[in-house]
């Protein structure tokens, strides 16, 4: 990267989380503001960011080879590393070769300002506060190259949960306020936005630092015209209150009926072990609610195999509670040993082979549940939103309850809602469906 240089053009690479995805796309517009272009498809950038996850050993492994292929495939350009491998591993993470800036989480969304550093000195900079000084909260509401906007409202986690890494990449639980935010929804109607992620570490926990409630931020920000469609991120199930599921279902005019709350374990034993805040009793209770008063809501779980402490015993009633939700879909992960987590300090690990083979099981009842639940909805009405498509695509969207669907191109309906009679499965594509556009009274 050079000063003298008309345009500079800059990549994005980004790892893990929604969170990441949304932070990702505010760094690009930052850059942008420095009159620096995103990098075409074939060209070569002269910067390249690339933000990492560091949620288990194998997002790590992926953030260094990705690092290491980018830098042997654009050995001229600036490569700035940031997000939670940089923040946990920085001197590792510095120590790859090509690596030129390191930027910790209270860095990442000041960016500009150490580019401009580096066009000056063209000397390796690493820039990490430890997790626990992280004061600031950095908000951003993007949309980078999709159609669907990213609201980030809260930043950091308090809970420190045994087996997790996030407060120390992330740092203490802090937010926007709610005004500033609302504010920003509204601009992101202005430029065309029709639906809104609300995202963070742990959104349930919004107000921590400003006094404000999350509940009251929803409330808040339904109220934006222009935004037909909000969707809350994952949510902790002791965060989900029976009255935000009570409005969603019969107040709210933008929320969509769709959840996706973490369970990580079915066994009360291995819930306390991990430090959750809550139990299968009241797991399940969100989750009866939930159907009770929206049937047909899509409710995503994260849900670990193998933790520590999870013995053969723990494992079967961790299943079979598993088995028994009626839940629309599983997002099942092995559990991955963290240096300096507590977890590390309790007995009973469990063999890669066993891990393996539980998250084989609780693959196979993923599938199970998610068929039966598409099967459900065919033949059904539901507004879709549809999706920029990649150049030479079909057009793909969202119902409001999360089916993806495909259908052909018309570029008149692109960020627009329709109303489509769900068909079949698809034959091209996995979990998902075709459909027929029955209604053309598309949105504004």
């Amino acid at each position: 990267m050079t000063d003298n240089s008309d345009i500079l053009k800059a990549a994005y690479f980004t790892l893990g989380c929604k969170l990441n995805f949304a932070e990702t796309s505010a760094i690009g517009h930052q850059l942008r503001e420095l009159g620096i272009e995103r990098a075409g498809e074939g060209e070569t950038p002269d910067i390249c960011v690339i933000n990492t996850c560091s949620v288990t050993e194998t997002a790590d492994k992926k953030g260094r080879q990705l690092i290491r292929r980018l830098a042997h495939r654009w050995p001229k350009a600036t490569l700035v590393v940031t997000g939670c491998y940089a923040q946990l591993k920085p001197q590792e993470v510095a120590s790859i070769e090509g690596v030129d800036m390191v930027l910790g989480s209270g860095e990442k969304l000041k960016i500009a300002e150490y580019l401009q550093n580096w066009i000056k000195e063209h000397r390796k900079q690493v820039n990490v506060t430890g997790a626990l000084d992280i004061k600031e909260f950095s908000p951003s509401c993007e949309k980078g190259e999709r159609t669907r906007w990213w609201l980030k409202v809260q930043d950091g986690c308090d809970y420190y949960c045994t087996y997790c890494t996030i407060p120390f990449a992330r740092g203490r639980s802090r937010s926007g306020t709610i005004a500033q935010l609302t504010e920003m929804a509204r601009d992101a109607a202005a430029q065309g936005a029709r639906e809104i992620v609300i995202t963070g570490v742990n959104i349930g926990d919004f107000g921590r630092n400003t006094g404000e409630r999350f509940f009251d931020m929803l409330k808040s920000l339904d109220e934006v015209k222009g935004i037909e469609r909000f969707r809350i991120s994952s949510i902790e199930p002791n965060l989900l209150t029976e009255e935000i599921i009570r409005w969603t279902a019969t107040e709210a005019r933008a929320f969509m009926p769709h959840f996706h709350i973490p369970l990580q374990s079915g066994s009360d034993k291995v819930l306390r072990l991990m430090n959750r805040r809550y139990d299968t009793a009241l797991f399940r209770s969100r989750i009866d609610l939930i159907r009770s008063l929206i049937p047909n809501a899509f409710i995503g779980v994260d849900i670990i195999a193998g933790a520590r402490g999870e013995t053969e015993e723990e494992w079967e009633k961790s299943f079979t509670f598993a088995e028994s939700l009626d839940v629309t879909r599983y997002h099942v992960f092995p559990y991955s040993e963290r240096p300096g987590t507590a977890a590390l300090k309790l007995g009973n690990a469990v063999s890669q082979e066993e891990k393996h083979r539980r998250v084989g099981r609780l693959t196979d009842l993923s599938d199970r549940k998610l068929h039966a639940f598409l099967e459900s909805m065919k033949g059904s009405v539901r507004p879709v939103l549809w999706e920029h498509p990649s150049p030479g695509e079909r057009m793909h969207g969202l119902t409001d309850n999360y089916i993806r669907v495909a259908a052909p191109l018309r570029e008149d309906f692109i960020n627009k809602v329709c109303n489509v009679r769900l068909g079949d499965f698809d034959p091209e594509e996995a979990d998902t469906l075709t459909c027929e556009i029955i209604s053309e009274s598309i949105g504004k």
